[in-house]
């Protein structure tokens, strides 16, 4: 059978996004914790149960092809949620944290539009339209969150540089950032 390899392929790379799903489920509690715009931890929280759903879609999808969706690990997301833990154990405060935090969730995002993007065109090929279907509906939704996310970066990012200035007018004058004037042969 001619598709019998991208049918194969087609399992696997699902069996990656749903590791990957899974990893995210453990993640976007955390990154929701340490948001400190109500807004960004909403919209993390929002993703989370969102997630959820995706999750089930795919179990759908599984119980479709008669699959375990077990046994592969996304090295993937994997890399982008220690990236992501990294961030948070950075020391960022405020405005700033949640800069970092949008943009290691964009990647995230980024890597899912991607996958899903990719794994839609094979059910589509493999004449696997109801599952299509399915990924559609995640592929969508994975690119409404990066779009949130964009709109959001827009305001806290002016806000991260400015705590970031305010800070730094804050400070006191050390010895060391007072410019002297140089010394003058006697």
């Amino acid at each position: 059978m001619p598709n019998e390899g991208l049918q194969e392929l087609y399992v696997k790379e699902l069996k990656d996004l749903y590791n990957a799903e899974n990893q995210l489920l453990k993640a976007l509690p955390k990154m929701a914790k340490a948001a400190s715009s109500e807004e960004l931890r909403s919209g993390f929280e929002e993703h989370l149960e969102q997630t959820r759903g995706h999750v089930q879609r795919l179990e759908r999808i599984f119980k479709a092809l008669g699959e375990n969706p077990k046994g592969k690990k996304c090295a993937g997301m994997e890399g982008l949620v220690t990236e992501g833990s990294e961030v948070m154990d950075e020391g960022f405060e405020g405005a700033v944290m949640d800069a970092a935090l949008i943009g290691a969730a964009q990647r995230v995002e980024h890597y899912e539009i991607a996958a899903y993007g990719t794994v839609r065109d094979f059910a589509e090929i493999l004449g696997e339209m109801d599952q299509a279907s399915l990924l559609q509906q995640t592929l969508d939704e994975e690119k409404e969150t990066d779009e949130k996310l964009t709109e959001l970066a827009k305001q806290i990012n002016p806000q991260a540089h400015s705590e970031e200035n305010a800070e730094e007018e804050a400070k006191p004058m050390s010895s060391k950032s007072v410019r002297r004037a140089p010394r003058r042969a006697a």
